[in-house]
């Protein structure tokens, strides 16, 4: 067996970023005697447990034992096999990484190694950055989508901002689809399933002319929805999506080839639906009203109640071309990429059948262009070298409306405590209107809790960064290779806000309110020792006129026991009222106090020491930093720093009823100790990592009931161990296993949105993962048909699944943390996920399969959160049940 040493292949990224690989997979083919000269498909692996990586830029095969990087690496077979339809099922392949689905098709969260973040808010990029063919795809709602004519997806661990660059502070997942082929080819697929889901795809293939091949793949992707609204009458978790994508290639044998991409995708269906999983005082309201909630007792009935249904219109388009050019021992290459996505949203966000929040709009455009040149290359026999630079300019227009409904007022006059009558009767808001006009010298009356009330919400953020990036490495002795890298990134962003509340309750300040009210009871009661009515004027008159310093000092005394006691709940009643003001008034940037602009710059650096103890085991020892710049609050709890509050007050331009909050996050600062040990002998195949990862100022991204509260923690580190393997019992049997432990801990954190996590495990990241798998692939005659079994179990220990919800916890009173902290305790998941297939392949091309993803029927909760405008009240998405169906396709 024959390997090359780690300087051949580790620091250029286009083997990262474009080769073809099986690792820690069942279907995983082997390393095998290939020749420097060997070129791609001239060589065919014999056995199925090595590490196989080619490298396009020398067209060359590789081993990905030689890479010496934590990467999980899934290929084309192991996702036909096991019906893995995005991203959100990729996780049961590799334990490092989660996925979560939030709230809408265009949200979904990445995690690897329990760090992660960007999801649900458009101003926040991900920690976790993530790749199509080389190109950075910024935001979710362009990640989401059925994966066409894949040939790998790699998942790296760890930072990898030295050699991607930009928000790669936590992992990079890059997808890899095959290029054009000169000989004519391709494959149909078809597959249906329960929820009448129904998967079809096609890719065709071949030349041009001698020099230029195409391929053309598309596809759709429908289902019925697995949740049923028995208020709107229609399913809710529906898949309703398609997606074109063309290719050309030039490659005439020289040394410039070409590869030129489009694509194009749309999703248009009903999601996200969300179970109520504890019920309060606002639960009762809402039944008062009529209105219907899922039941907490039966979360997994598949139930919910919305008054509308919640749809999502998304396309995604772009175009980008990748160019190479080889001299000598040199390769220069160019990737050129622009992209639009666009994501049009309306959500029943109070997730009941009562018309609470009439609508939730949104529209959030991304326009974005990318440009990376780098040139690659070796110097002698012991040096080899990457450098390149990177250019990122997008920009985001988005626009939101959250409006109250037309239960909304009656809503609010049952929380306050008013009766509940049948038609309606609104008089405790009545009186309510009439108490705060006298207070504050207004009219009130018949303005609080309207319909079509609520926030118009509009942002815009440009972004620009440029990153210049290198890395080397030094064959010191044979086998052994010092690797150090850098990358220099400068990122600027700027945003601007033209946000208005028509919430009139919430743009009352009930503390000063409270003030005037305990004043003017104090004042009453004090006068009244000297005999006097407060509530005659001619009386009040007539004492200060005659007792100028005693009235002087009834007034100072009353004011001075307003002023003492206006935050108190107990002499300032109104306080009890803050809960009902959801969308108090917002101060937009840029103003003269905050301009609404970033500008951060940072280093990062690799370096690593590879080791060939043999021709079987390699060990590599590596320390790595990250960067990720600062990220905007593009939501409605988008709010001045306390901090900042005195000064904007003093300038006089501060709305009433002003709260802080968060704007924005500072960077992001990762660095990871790394030890791991990759094997690979006849039978077996297996990596073995040892880590300790710590990010400082990770941006968290909490939901605080009606948006987003984004805070830097102070620091937050994990250790970890991470292993798979691949054991080849027989030619025809292979069977898989991989872990992941982790201790995630807040090391510091005294400022989150629940209070102070320092000391604290992370919630919602499990403290072991593991993925076991099995295939049996048996050729049954001389005609080539064959027999593929494949089966894949996923587990996740128990995890409580937030560390806390906000809605339960007062800033102004820190016991009341307890609170919060017991609010989410309850609420764990444990993941078993049982998955399988059996395949009939005949030898002319054609494959039929029976396949299953959750077997078991393992039903869990992936997300809770407080329920929106119903304080006390806890909501949550639960995971998909069992699916399972036929698939046949032909390959020509």
């Amino acid at each position: 067996m024959k390997f090359t040493t780690f300087g051949r292949v580790a620091t250029v990224r286009t083997a990262l970023l474009a080769g073809a690989a099986a690792l820690a997979v069942p279907t995983a083919a082997s390393a095998q005697e290939v020749g420097d000269d060997a070129d791609i498909g001239e060589a065919e692996p014999e056995t199925e447990t090595g590490n196989v990586i080619v490298v396009t830029a020398t067209k060359r095969q590789q081993t990905l034992q030689e890479v010496p990087v934590a990467v999980s690496v899934t290929t084309a077979e192991t996702i036909e096999r096991a019906q893995i339809r995005d991203l959100n099922d990729l996780q049961t392949q590799v334990p490092s990484l989660r996925v979560n689905q939030l709230q809408s098709s265009a949200n979904t969260n990445f995690l690897i190694r329990g760090f992660g973040n960007g999801a649900n808010n458009a101003g926040i990029e991900p920690s976790v950055g993530v790749f199509v063919d080389g190109v950075y795809r910024s935001r979710t709602a362009s990640q989401i989508t059925d994966l066409p004519d894949v040939q790998r997806v790699e998942v790296l661990r760890g930072p990898q901002s030295t050699l991607f660059g930009k928000n790669a502070s936590a992992g990079v997942i890059s997808i890899v689809t095959k290029e054009p082929e000169f000989e004519f080819g391709g494959s149909a697929e078809l597959s249906y399933g329960n929820y009448d889901a129904i998967v079809a795809k096609g890719l065709v293939t071949g030349p041009i002319t001698d020099s230029i091949a195409f391929s053309l793949a598309g596809g759709l992707n429908k289902r019925d929805g697995y949740l049923e609204d028995l208020a709107t009458g229609n399913d809710s978790n529906e898949r309703d999506r398609w997606f074109t994508r063309g290719q050309l290639l030039f490659d005439n044998g020289g040394p410039f080839t070409a590869r030129f991409i489009g694509d194009y995708d749309k999703i248009d269906e009903i999601c996200c639906g969300v179970i109520n999983l504890r019920r309060s005082d606002a639960s009762n309201a809402i039944l008062a009203l009529g209105g219907q909630i899922p039941n907490p007792n039966d979360p997994f009935a598949d139930v919910i109640y919305n008054n509308f249904d919640s749809t999502n219109d998304i396309e995604n388009w772009g175009v980008s071309g990748e160019l190479n050019y080889e001299i000598g021992d040199f390769t220069l290459t160019s990737i050129t990429a622009y992209r639009e996505s666009t994501a049009i949203t309306d959500q029943d966000s109070d997730f009941t059948s009562a018309d609470l929040i009439g609508s939730n709009f949104a529209n959030v455009g991304l326009e974005t262009f990318t440009q990376e040149l780098r040139v690659a290359g070796e110097i002698g026999d012991r040096v080899s070298f990457l450098l390149g630079g990177f250019y990122f300019n997008e920009d985001i227009d988005q626009q939101n409306a959250l409006i109250y409904g037309e239960d909304f007022r009656e809503y609010a006059n049952i929380l306050i405590g008013g009766p509940v009558t049948s038609p309606p009767n609104d008089f405790a808001v009545q009186q309510l209107e009439a108490t705060l006009s006298a207070l504050n010298g207004q009219d009130y009356t018949g303005r609080f809790f309207a319909a079509g009330q609520g926030l118009n919400e509009a942002y815009t953020l440009s972004n620009e960064a440029l990153s210049i990036f290198g890395q080397v490495d030094f064959e010191i002795l044979d086998g052994l290779v010092l690797t150090l890298g850098a990358n220099y990134t400068d990122d600027s962003k700027e945003i601007t806000t033209n946000v208005i509340s028509s919430d009139v309750f919430s743009g009352i300040d009930l503390v000063q309110s409270g003030n005037t009210a305990i004043f003017a009871q104090a004042f009453a009661t004090t006068l009244a020792n000297f005999g006097i009515d407060a509530t005659d004027p001619a009386q009040v008159g007539a004492f200060a006129a005659a007792n100028p310093e005693a009235f002087a000092q009834v007034q100072a005394g009353a004011q001075a026991f307003a002023d003492a006691n206006q935050n108190n709940p107990a002499v300032n009643p109104l306080l009890a009222l803050q809960p009902l003001q959801f969308l108090p008034p917002f101060l937009n940037v840029p103003n003269s106090v905050e301009d609404g602009q970033t500008d951060d710059s940072d280093w990062s650096y690799t370096a690593r020491l590879a080791y060939d103890i043999s021709p079987f085991l390699n060990v590599y020892v590596s320390y790595a930093t990250g960067f990720k710049a600062s990220s905007f609050n593009l939501s409605r709890d988008s709010r001045p720093l306390a901090a900042d509050i005195p000064a904007i007050v003093a300038g006089g331009f501060a709305p009433a009823n002003l709260r802080p909050g968060s704007r924005f996050a500072g960077p992001e600062e990762t660095e990871v100790y790394e030890l791991g040990f990759k094997g690979n002998w006849d039978v077996l195949s297996a990596n073995l990592t040892f880590f300790n990862q710590r990010i400082e100022g990770f941006q968290t991204n909490l939901f605080t009931g009606t948006g987003f509260a984004l805070a830097n923690a102070g620091l937050q580190e994990t250790f970890g161990i991470e292993f798979d393997s691949v054991v080849r019992v027989s030619d025809s049997f292979s069977v898989l296993a991989a872990f992941t432990y982790l201790e995630p801990e807040y090391v510091d954190f005294p400022n989150s949105s629940i209070g102070n996590l320092s000391g604290r495990a992370v919630g919602g990241i499990s403290e072991f993962t593991m993925s076991l798998g099995a295939q049996y692939d048996k050729e049954l005659n001389a005609n080539g048909d064959r027999l593929i079994l494949n089966t894949n179990f996923y587990h996740e220990a128990p995890v409580q699944i937030a560390d806390g919800l906000p809605g339960f916890f007062d800033p102004r009173n820190p016991a009341s943390q307890a609170a919060a902290f017991a609010a989410a305790a309850p609420f764990r998941r444990q993941v078993d996920e049982l998955s399988a297939s059996a395949t009939y392949s005949f030898g002319f091309g054609l494959d039929l399969t029976v396949w299953g993803r959750n077997l078991l029927d393992d039903r869990y909760i992936t997300t809770i959160f407080d329920s929106v405008a119903q304080t006390g009240s806890i909501s949550g998405y639960p995971n998909q049940p069992r699916t399972y169906g036929v698939a046949a396709k032909f390959k020509f």
